[in-house]
């Protein structure tokens, strides 16, 4: 692969989530293309003059690590709450309560409980993935449930270990994709309007990982011209045929044996996976010799070099920018062409734990388990910190990812939502 500025063609994959969502939205997990980037330029991400100013704080979302969807002046998550494991409006104005509905009738017990599903928005709708299983749609207006499913009832769903599920979905047009984990319904395509089936994915073996779905989210590729579904499940990555959930290539070098978890960054015909627990990164080239598709590995990265073990990568040009290290979030930004770390990767940040990555404008924010947010240029030239603060609640493991929409920054801290203004 030539090691160029220009050596992939970037393709924006547009999901069809619904007319009322517009550009300055977050619907759904990782921004409007899944790809963790917001478009919004008139903000302030400079913070090393003192921290934004914190325009509201409310309570009242249960226990959980989701992250928020942000549509029409609405803001969306799950939280495990007296009533169950919940769905939750709130408005953005003051963070009063729009609705909450329960989609179980008590919070599930798993490992670090709590709620982990970022809500997909669509013009009428809200769809939700449970950490038992339930994949539920709700009307957008009043929260009320249009229909709900179970991975582990209705397709023997399964994860590769005991935290829970931890998907969030993916609306494609008229269907919604989401991943059971079972032997015959690894992946499945659902009518999003009623939840019918309209097709399951078999799944495969590999010496890597174990059986089960993963703790990623499916996201869209375009690779050689074939529309297809990637995510990363127990065994590794997998790609399914839009069309009728076939498998069309898998990589499981990239698996670990107990949690597989960042969304694979999608780039024309390559993708880039990681994984923590020892494991490392990869950058696959997706190639068709006229007899299927095959995903070529072009490099591999071990531990010692990148490993994101959560919090997300941000592909920008030729680079990746991320935390790395197992239960770190050692800001790194890695040329993707040939695998070298241009700066970062053993530098401590300002926080302690894995981060979480968004990217705005033309700045990263790297949210750290610790609490600390941290604002750092998207730049390969050098590492740049902007400044950082510490929010005005925090408590345990601060997994949330931090969203911004029109000039308000949202953090999500277990039971407490806060917005900030980071308006220009």
């Amino acid at each position: 692969m030539p090691n160029t500025r220009s050596f992939f063609v970037f393709i924006t994959l547009s999901l069809m989530i619904g007319a009322s969502v517009t550009a300055a939205d977050w619907p759904q997990w990782r921004g409007p293309n899944r790809d963790g980037r917001s478009a919004e330029t008139n903000v302030d991400l400079d913070w090393t003059d003192g921290a934004p100013e914190l325009l509201w704080r409310t309570e009242g979302l249960g226990k959980g690590y989701s992250s928020l969807a942000v549509v029409d002046g609405t803001v969306y998550t799950t939280g495990n709450t007296k009533a169950g494991q919940s769905v939750i409006a709130r408005r953005v104005s003051d963070g009063s309560e729009v609705w909450t509905t329960a989609i179980t009738a008590k919070a599930p017990k798993h490992g670090s409980p709590g709620a982990r599903c970022t809500p997909a928005v669509t013009e009428k709708r809200v769809y939700v993935i449970g950490s038992d299983g339930q994949v539920a749609c709700l009307n957008r207006q009043d929260g009320s449930i249009v229909w709900s499913r179970s991975f582990t009832k209705e397709w023997d769903g399964k994860m590769m270990s005991g935290w829970g599920f931890s998907e969030s979905p993916l609306i494609d047009g008229d269907r919604i994709i989401c991943t059971p984990g079972g032997n015959d319904a690894l992946i499945v395509a659902l009518d999003r309007h009623t939840g019918e089936e309209i097709w399951a994915s078999a799944s495969f073996n590999s010496e890597n990982g174990k059986d089960g779905a993963g703790y990623s989210s499916v996201v869209i590729s375009e690779a050689c011209g074939v529309k297809q579904y990637v995510t990363l499940v127990g065994r590794g990555i997998v790609s399914v045929s839009a069309n009728d959930g076939s498998i069309l290539w898998t990589y499981a070098a990239v698996a670990n044996k107990t949690a597989n978890i960042p969304t694979p960054v999608i780039m024309d015909d390559y993708v880039f996976c990681s994984s923590g627990y020892g494991t490392g990164s990869a950058l696959l080239h997706i190639t068709n010799d006229g007899q299927g598709l095959t995903a070529n590995e072009e490099y591999f990265l071990s531990a010692g070099t990148l490993q994101n073990h959560h919090g997300g990568m941000i592909r920008v040009g030729d680079y990746i920018y991320c935390g790395n290290g197992h239960n770190n979030g050692m800001p790194t930004c890695l040329r993707i062409g040939s695998g070298e770390v241009v700066w970062g990767g053993k530098m401590r940040g300002v926080g302690k734990g894995s981060a979480a990555v968004t990217m705005v404008g033309d700045h990263l924010l790297f949210r750290y388990e610790s609490g600390e947010l941290a604002s750092i240029a998207a730049t390969p030239d050098s590492y740049q910190l902007k400044g950082h603060f510490m929010p005005d609640h925090q408590q345990g493991k601060s997994w949330s990812h931090p969203v911004v929409v029109n000039g308000k920054l949202f953090l999500r801290e277990q039971n407490v939502l806060m917005c900030y203004d980071v308006t220009k």
